[in-house]
C-alpha cells in the first residue's frame, strides 16, 4: 500500500514538472471510405491500446442516412494507427429508416456508437440501428475481434412509463465502470409526433451488473421539463467519492451545460443545474475524470454562444461550432479555472480520455477530420 501511494505521488510530481506539448494526428479523413466521419468516441483498454471509432457517413453528413461504425487501433498511444475496420451490424440489411433515398431503398444507420473498458479486460461496446433498436457485442483482444452483436432494445422499456420515446440513442462517447463493476451508460431519448423526430427529448443512464449479460434502464436523470429544455447527447465521468456525473446538452435559455449526480449512476439524480462555466452552443460536449488525480476533471466542447448584432449571447441559440476548448477542474467540476482553446477553427463533436503515463487525448470533429490531440496538464496550465 506505501509503495502503490509512493508511486503515485512520484507520478503526479512528475506531471506536473512536465513541459508543455501538444501534438495532432489526423485519424480519419472525409472522402477517403466514406463522404465524412462523425460522432467520436476513444477509450484506452486496460492494455494500454487506444481505440478510435466512429460513425461512417457513406454518402452525405446527414444524421440520418447509409452509416457505418468504424474503428481504428493505436498500439503506441495515439501517435500511429492500424487501417480502419467496419466492424458494426454486419449482415442482412435492417429496414425502418423513416428517411429514404429519393427513388432508392432505405438507407441504413448505425449510429451513436459508445465503449465502455471493463479492468478485467473485456471491451463493451453499444450501437444504435435506426435510431430505434440497441446493440451490444464485446471484445476480450482489444478491438481484433468481436462477439456477435446481441439486440439489448427490450432495456430501454423501462423508461417508457415516464417517456413514451420512438427514438432512442446511446451516448456519443463512452460510458464507465463503477468500483461495484457496474458499467454505465448515457443515453437520451426522444418522443416527437413524427418518425425519426429528435425533440422532445430527456437523458438518462442504461447499466449492466452483469459484465454486459443483461442491461436495465435507470431513472429519467434529465427530464424535459421547466427550464430545462430538450435534454439529449449526454457525457459522464466518476467523480473521487464514486458518484456518476452526467453533463448534458439542451437548448435551454440559459445556455449552459446542465449537471447532476447520481451515487448509483441510475437512480436518485440531484435535480439539474446549470453550470455558469461550460457554455452551451448546442452541441455535444465531452467529459472524462484523471484516474491518477482524483478529483480533476476535463471537458471539451465548443466555447462559443450565439450573439445578436450587439454582442449580447441570444438565449437559447446556437453557437457556432468552433473554438473547441478544454477546460480543467481539479475539485470535481465545482469550479473551472482553467480554459484552454485546442482548435480554434471549425470543431464539434469530441471525446476524451488518459493514457496510464498521464497523456490526455481528445478525439474531435475538425472541419472533415477526425483528429486526435495528444497533450499534458501542463499545456493547458501554460499561458
Amino acid at each position: 500500500m506505501i509503495r502503490s501511494l509512493l508511486l503515485t505521488a512520484l507520478l503526479s510530481l512528475s506531471l506536473q514538472a512536465a513541459e508543455p506539448f501538444l501534438e495532432k494526428v489526423d485519424v480519419f479523413q472525409g472522402g477517403q471510405g466514406a463522404s465524412l466521419y462523425r460522432i467520436p468516441g476513444i477509450v484506452v483498454t486496460a492494455k494500454g491500446t487506444v481505440l478510435a471509432y466512429c460513425e461512417a457517413r457513406l454518402n452525405d453528413s446527414k444524421d440520418w442516412g447509409e452509416i457505418e461504425v468504424h474503428l481504428r487501433r493505436s498500439l503506441d498511444g495515439g501517435k500511429t494507427w492500424e487501417s480502419p475496420r467496419h466492424i458494426a451490424h454486419h449482415g442482412p440489411r435492417a429496414e425502418g429508416n423513416p428517411r429514404k433515398k429519393e427513388g432508392g431503398q432505405s438507407e441504413q444507420t448505425v449510429n451513436n456508437p459508445v465503449a465502455i473498458v471493463d479492468q478485467k479486460g473485456t471491451l463493451h461496446f453499444l450501437y444504435c440501428l435506426n435510431y430505434a433498436r440497441c446493440f451490444y457485442m464485446s471484445s476480450t483482444d482489444d478491438g481484433l475481434t468481436f462477439t456477435a452483436p446481441r439486440e439489448i432494445t427490450a432495456a430501454f422499456e423501462g423508461f417508457k412509463p415516464r417517456c413514451p420515446w420512438n427514438v432512442l440513442a446511446t451516448g456519443p462517447g463512452h460510458g464507465v465502470q463503477m468500483k461495484s463493476g457496474r458499467l454505465i451508460v448515457p443515453v437520451w431519448l426522444a418522443y416527437g409526433p413524427k418518425p425519426g423526430d429528435h425533440a422532445p427529448s430527456m437523458a438518462g443512464t442504461i447499466y449492466s451488473d452483469d459484465h454486459g449479460q443483461t442491461w436495465k434502464a435507470g431513472d429519467i436523470a434529465v427530464p424535459n421539463e421547466g427550464d430545462f429544455a430538450n435534454p439529449n447527447e449526454t457525457t459522464l465521468a466518476l467523480l473521487s467519492d464514486g458518484r456518476v456525473m452526467l453533463n448534458t446538452r439542451s437548448v435551454s435559455q440559459a445556455s449552459r451545460r446542465l449537471i447532476t449526480t447520481s451515487a448509483d449512476g441510475a437512480t436518485g439524480w440531484t435535480s439539474p443545474r446549470f453550470d455558469a462555466a461550460l457554455w452551451e452552443p448546442i452541441c455535444m460536449g465531452s467529459l472524462t475524470a484523471l484516474p491518477q488525480k482524483p478529483g480533476t476533471l476535463l471537458f471539451a466542447n465548443p466555447h462559443t454562444l450565439k450573439l445578436d448584432p450587439t454582442g449580447q449571447a441570444v438565449p437559447g441559440g446556437r453557437g457556432p461550432r468552433e473554438n473547441l476548448s478544454i477546460k480543467l477542474s481539479r475539485d470535481d467540476g465545482q469550479t473551472w479555472p482553467l480554459n484552454k482553446t485546442l482548435e480554434s477553427g471549425k470543431s464539434a463533436y469530441s471525446d476524451l480520455t488518459t493514457l496510464p503515463d498521464g497523456t490526455l487525448l481528445c478525439l474531435y470533429e475538425r472541419d472533415t477530420r477526425l483528429t486526435l490531440a495528444r497533450f499534458n496538464e501542463a499545456w493547458i496550465e501554460a499561458p
